[in-house]
């Protein structure tokens, strides 16, 4: 029988794969955060009923995705440039796959209705040897761990 590997996943390498008319852009990322959501929670007392509290369900709000990684290439930015100009927007799907030690996904996550809502570079400092940072931030409407 073989032996299930059970140790945790390690968490450094991310694979961010965005699909958009006009878009198709890959990219491994060194951070992905922001997987979340949270949903509202509405205090509810009822007359006659001073003992308790109901506690109601309210709307799920998604964090928005922060993605980080050396900057290498142009595919995000152009995603960024088609929602900072004038013209036609169109909402994107995507899924960040979480990678073992070599390269192989082990989690997806798939999101959807998704845009990029900030673009940020690092700062230049000539005191320091440090790689270039983009920092890109992804509003959407729904995640799913598949």
């Amino acid at each position: 029988m073989a032996r299930r590997n059970n140790d945790p996943h390690l968490a450094y390498c991310f694979k961010v794969q965005v699909n958009a008319p006009g878009i198709s852009a890959v990219a491994l990322f060194k951070s992905a955060g922001g997987l979340g959501d949270e949903t509202e929670v509405f205090d509810y007392r009822e007359g006659g009923n001073n003992a308790t509290t109901h506690r109601l369900v309210g709307a799920t709000k998604f964090k928005n995705i922060v993605l980080k990684r050396g900057l290498t290439g142009p595919e995000f930015i152009a995603w960024r440039d088609m929602w900072r100009n004038p013209g036609p927007k169109t909402r994107a799907t995507g899924t960040i796959q979480q990678l073992d030690t070599k390269g192989n996904p082990q989690i997806t996550w798939e999101f959807s209705e998704a845009w990029p809502c900030k673009w940020e570079m690092s700062e230049f400092d000539a005191s320091k040897s440090e790689v270039s940072i983009e920092t890109i931030e992804i509003a959407h409407e729904g995640l799913k761990k598949v």
